[in-house]
């Protein structure tokens, strides 16, 4: 219970001292500068999610298709991750994923509601640079996008790249 806090806390720092950063250097954040730190957390999360990953599916067989690395992804790996699985996992079985957490760890330290929903996108990069580092790590080139609509209750959007 205290690393899943620890974990919060540095989450939120790492956040706060990135955007921080770009702020005392330019003043005042535009559009451009809220991207880059954004695609900075992104990058970040992203070799997370690869050494992650590769210390998960260590003694674990190969998997033998898309589907079912994505219910490794929502159930073994979000469990190691955010200690839960995901609520739920939908697909149009063409390449897209949908993953429902209704109590993402990372926002349940905000007010439930709507009222931090415009501060929630700079908490969930991070996270979408973790799932696409693992499935980049596991053969799937993909991009991840989160979307809000309520605190704490989140969607992930996968859509892997046919190459």
């Amino acid at each position: 219970m205290a690393d899943d806090s620890l974990f919060e806390f540095l989450h939120m720092e790492i956040v706060s001292h990135i955007f921080n950063e770009q702020q005392s250097s330019k003043g005042e954040l535009d559009n451009k500068d809220r991207a880059a730190c954004i695609s900075l957390l992104e990058a970040m999360g992203f070799r997370v999610g690869q050494g992650l990953i590769e210390r998960l599916t260590r003694d674990t067989p190969s998997f033998k298709d898309e589907l079912d690395i994505m219910k490794f992804i929502c159930k073994d790996f979000w469990t190691k991750v955010f200690r839960r699985q995901v609520d739920n996992l939908r697909t149009n079985h063409q390449g897209t994923y949908v993953l429902q957490d209704n109590k993402f760890s990372l926002l349940t330290q905000f007010s439930s509601g709507k009222q931090y929903l415009d501060q929630a996108p700079k908490y969930l990069a991070f996270s979408c640079g973790v799932v696409r580092g693992a499935l980049s790590n596991l053969g799937l080139e993909s991009v991840v996008t989160a979307e809000v609509s309520i605190m704490p209750s989140c969607k992930f959007q996968v859509v892997i790249q046919k190459l």
